[in-house]
């Protein structure tokens, strides 16, 4: 047993950011775990760029940098902070945004996948699957709904940013 642990001097435990939904863990030795509040906001200012630019391309490097870390550091900590890699948490948001979209907009699916941020029809519909269960055009039948007529395809476009100037 380590003497330094057990003395009055001893050093402060080390802190490392928890899951958002941890709070104060314990670590495996019983001791709470502290939490770096600084590195937390650094990931949640990250998380943020992503969510505002979800329909643009993103550079995995410039979402690090927002938030300190290089590339491949950034990803470690985002997994142990989110529970999932940036690259899955923004598809995952593209998809849901596409799911609003082909419930509401009158668009075709190959316009919604480049409006949410998709560059390839093929990835966006397989992913898509894989989320959610179903083609995206499988999705829209299912959606599909009584009620007001669905947004034109040039209000939708110009509202997430599809008329953008080359």
């Amino acid at each position: 047993m380590d003497t330094a642990s057990t003395s009055g001097n001893a050093p402060p435990a080390p802190t490392c950011p928890a899951r958002a939904d941890e709070g104060a863990a314990a670590e495996p030795d019983g001791a709470p775990r502290s939490v770096d509040i600084a590195a937390l906001r650094r990931m949640r200012a990250a998380k943020d760029l992503m969510d505002r630019s979800w329909s643009q391309p993103l550079d995995l490097n410039v979402v690090a940098a927002r938030a300190g870390y290089s590339r491949y550091h950034f990803v470690r900590r985002f997994r142990a902070v989110y529970g999932e890699t940036p690259g899955r948490y923004l598809t995952r948001r593209r998809i849901e945004r596409a799911q609003e979209l082909l419930r509401s907009a009158n668009l075709t699916v190959t316009e919604i996948c480049f409006v949410v941020g998709f560059t390839s029809l093929g990835t966006f519909c397989t992913r898509f699957k894989r989320q959610v269960g179903m083609t995206p055009t499988e999705f829209r039948a299912r959606e599909h709904r009584s009620g007001p007529a669905p947004i034109p395809g040039c209000f939708a476009l110009f509202w997430a940013g599809g008329f953008r100037p080359e």
